[in-house]
């Protein structure tokens, strides 16, 4: 199914890939990962013909995929063999219907509306998207939307599927259900899958062989307990270790504390607030206060609500009923008051260099530190990529970058939607232990996340949504210490 001799890829300012060998046969389920910026998304780009045809790119080598040389084939008929899921699921997405989203591909096939409708049902019911097949993909949640894409290259009935960390923004639930449609497309229909995943776990049952990749190139193939046995190899490359048991749910992560008082002031509370878009409500009558320098978390399955509870926290959506209280009662500072990270980098990112866009704030308020600023780049790995275009980076590459610009002006509250987006567990460790010395500094963060295991080691509260309301408050429960510090061993901590 893949060929690859010699492959070498270089964008212009540095080789990617560098001189790749790798044959997988038809039918296999491979994951590829490795340190964020290794050359795995690029890997995926030429796999699935972006690369040379889309993505400007000086390439060597030999590539055949599902038959075709896709270094030559034309773009359109590498699309009806290999699908492609990207990493950021709006860049794939621009139909007003999910179900029209999905049945583009097979009505741009020239099928019949019969058979479009029929792979439309089949893929939407696959993913479980049947539910909101009539909703707007512009408001979905992130996770939904990552389902959504899926979807949509599902209808394609590719032979070869090429997903790039599928389950980033995904819960548990939907993650388990995109598992098991991969399952039966790999073994009913014979489809080859290549996975990109940082989350292993959610993997492992599902993949054949391991690659493991390094700075453009492969390090190891293998099966996954071959791969990843060895400790030194985890910690070198930061993969977390595969937990020998599933994790607690939520609820038993939460223990309810009722109203406990507080020595420090409000910083930023939320009454009764109902907020949403064109007048449809997505959170509805919430309640929430955080003090400072807490460290918090909020956590619910896609589409309860959590992203639009952010944009209203951080002043960007105005709710519909409800008040929004700052601890001066003043009116929040963009970026010095509340920053928040959002799940797609590239809609922050906006100057021509690293080091632009992690000065840019401190230089427009007029208080750019050096020694601050080169404390951010080294925090979050950026140094030898100061003077490279965000645009050129990889994803796990642009999410620190952004995430850097926010904490260059060291906000007084910190929101973090999904940051673990295209991270290995050692950058993710090293930006989040940054994080915690700013915690113990007196900076207030709320990270929103669907990782467990990172919510467990680092958050003191945790707010559960569910259906666009908070369900339960609480802090996080330590009586199962056992099990809790076996998962959390589990993060190679």
């Amino acid at each position: 199914m893949i060929y690859i001799q010699n492959l070498s890829v270089d964008y212009g300012d540095g080789p990617a890939i560098k001189d790749i060998t790798l044959e997988v046969k038809s039918g296999e389920c491979i994951l590829i990962t490795g340190p964020s910026g290794c050359g795995k998304s690029t890997l995926a780009y030429v796999l699935s013909g972006l690369i040379p045809h889309a993505i400007p790119a000086h390439v060597q080598g030999q590539v055949r995929v599902a038959g075709m040389d896709v270094l030559h084939q034309a773009l359109p008929d590498i699309a009806q063999r290999v699908g492609m899921v990207f990493q950021n699921p709006s860049s794939q997405l621009f139909h007003l219907s999910v179900q029209d989203e999905v049945a583009f591909g097979p009505r741009n096939l020239g099928l019949d509306e019969e058979k479009v409708r029929a792979r439309t049902d089949w893929a939407l019911a696959a993913t479980g998207m049947l539910p909101l097949r009539e909703r707007n993909p512009a408001e979905l949640s992130g996770g939904q939307k990552q389902n959504l894409a899926i979807t949509a290259v599902l209808a394609m009935q590719p032979q070869l599927l090429v997903l790039d960390e599928p389950t980033a923004s995904l819960d548990v639930p939907s993650t388990r259900k995109v598992m098991e449609t991969l399952k039966n497309l790999q073994t009913r229909h014979g489809i080859t899958i290549v996975l990109i995943e940082h989350r292993l776990a959610e993997v492992f049952d599902l993949v054949d062989r391991v690659i493991l990749m390094d700075e453009g190139r492969i390090l190891s193939d293998g099966s996954p307990t071959k791969v990843f046995a060895s400790r030194q190899t985890r910690e070198k490359f930061g993969l977390r270790r595969l937990p020998e048991e599933p994790l607690d749910s939520w609820e038993t992560l939460i223990k309810p504390d009722g109203h406990p008082t507080h020595p420090a002031s409000p910083l930023l509370s939320l009454e009764k607030v109902t907020a949403g878009y064109n007048r449809h409500p997505i959170i509805e009558e919430i309640d929430m206060t955080l003090y400072s320098g807490e460290f918090t978390a909020l956590v619910g399955d896609n589409g309860v609500g959590k992203t639009t509870l952010a944009l209203v926290a951080s002043g960007l959506i105005k709710p519909q009923k409800g008040h929004v209280r700052f601890h001066s009662g003043s009116k929040p500072r963009p970026g010095l008051d509340v920053a928040l990270l959002f799940q797609n980098p590239t809609e922050q990112l906006f100057t021509d260099s690293v080091d632009e866009e992690v000065a840019f704030g401190p230089e427009n308020y007029g208080i750019f530190n050096p020694e601050l600023h080169l404390q951010t780049l080294t925090k979050a790995d950026l140094v030898e990529l100061q003077h490279r275009r965000p645009f050129t980076l990889s994803a796990g590459q642009q999410q620190r970058t952004a995430l850097a610009a926010c904490l260059a002006l060291r906000p007084k509250l910190l929101i973090l939607d999904e940051p673990t987006l295209g991270q290995d567990w050692s950058h993710l460790q090293l930006l989040m232990d940054f994080l915690l010395t700013l915690n113990q500094q007196g900076t207030t963060i709320l990270l929103i996340s669907h990782d467990y295991k990172l919510v467990y080691h680092y958050a003191q509260r945790i707010f559960l949504m569910e259906a666009g309301r908070i369900k339960l408050e609480g802090q996080v429960e330590k009586l199962h210490q056992e099990v809790h510090s076996r998962q959390a061993d589990a993060m190679e901590l």
